[in-house]
């Protein structure tokens, strides 16, 4: 028994959340279209290309949010499950989470976009335990703004371990599955890294390394 962690976007689902709320908002109409799509697209491309500045994302991301209440955005989280995540559900991370859920590990979403978007997934895959970026929450409103350390890069592993601290345990013995070569820092971290789908460059660095390479979609 351990603790088996996962990243979410193109890992354990096969699409990036983060990307299809950015869609999500502009079809529900809720920001402008042509330049918020446009913007969108730029940032996902400096993610892939492994320099996106996440401060700097994570104010764009989050600024519809601004002045939205908690059943506000839970009306618009089940309209965005239905529309965009029910269709990109994997059977196959149903199956890894329920073997290591047999196993007795700690399941654990260790995800760089914001909870707001990726709660309800974790609900929807059987994960109780989820890490990802805050948003910031007051005075029963969101102020459309982050808050706490950022859940991305190097920021994953000093968010799990704050998570191992306050519940009393460590990576001693964890395994973390992956598709992103931003998610080194954390793979290189834990007793057992496992490539999913990986890009290529997570795919060169797990075969220099000699981690398991699997795919959940076949």
């Amino acid at each position: 028994m351990g603790l088996a962690l996962f990243d979410l976007d193109n890992t354990l689902i096969a699409g990036d959340s983060d990307h299809l709320w950015g869609d999500f908002l502009v079809a529900e109409g809720l920001v402008d279209g042509e330049s918020r799509k446009a913007t969108n697209e730029a940032y996902y491309r400096q993610y892939q290309e492994g320099h996106l500045n996440i401060n700097e994302y994570l104010a764009f991301a989050l600024a519809p949010m601004a002045g939205m209440t908690k059943p506000a955005v839970r009306t618009l989280q089940r309209r965005f499950m239905q529309q965009h995540v029910e269709h990109i559900l994997l059977d196959a991370a149903f199956d890894l989470l329920q073997k290591h859920r047999s196993q007795g590990d700690t399941l654990i979403i260790v995800t760089a976009t914001n909870t707001l978007v990726t709660r309800p997934i974790a609900d929807r895959l059987g994960v109780d335990h989820l890490i990802g970026c805050e948003a910031e929450f007051k005075n029963g409103c969101y102020t459309g703004k982050p808050t706490g350390t950022p859940s991305f890069s190097e920021g994953k592993v000093t968010r799990i371990k704050q998570w191992c601290t306050e519940h009393k345990t460590s990576l001693e013995g964890a395994i973390f599955y992956s598709d992103s070569h931003n998610d080194l820092p954390l793979l290189r971290a834990v007793h057992q890294a496992v490539a999913v789908d990986p890009d290529a460059t997570l795919r060169a660095e797990a075969k220099r390394c000699g981690w398991d390479v699997i795919s959940l979609r076949n």
